[in-house]
């Protein structure tokens, strides 16, 4: 993965079976992508476009539980004309087992008429230059 930030658990992310629950994995992944997305430039409230998200994925291989943190790793697997799609890992922040990999496909939007929009040039450039390869 060409980018990681730390997701540390929360002791009401630990469900009735003593782990973190599947929707926290996906809490994780998203905030890692808008993180990036909004340092990049991405204006989520008031900018001219949004990134929605289409379809998202996860495969979940090793239980994790509060007090333990993640490491979400983040990389873009294909730049499209109106669309990104990220490739994600999730580790133990502490041993790097890897616990789920995942999949986000997110549409570029006009954010007042929420059609889709080509994927800015300056947001292309910054994918590309930080997160492929």
């Amino acid at each position: 993965m060409t980018h990681s930030a730390p997701f540390p658990t929360r002791w009401n992310d630990n469900d009735q079976y003593g782990h973190v629950n599947n929707a926290v994995y996906y809490e994780a992944m998203d905030t890692t992508i808008n993180t990036w997305l909004i340092g990049a430039g991405l204006v989520p409230v008031g900018g001219a476009e949004i990134a929605v998200c289409r379809s998202s994925s996860c495969d979940y291989l090793a239980p994790i539980a509060f007090p333990d943190a993640m490491r979400v790793g983040l990389r873009a697997a294909r730049i499209g004309t109106t669309s990104i799609t990220w490739e994600l890992t999730i580790q133990r922040e502490d041993t790097g087992l890897l616990l789920a990999t995942g999949r986000f496909v997110h549409v570029l939007v006009d954010a007042a008429t929420r059609r889709p929009v080509p994927v800015p040039p300056w947001l292309r450039q910054a994918v590309e230059a930080e997160l492929t390869g």
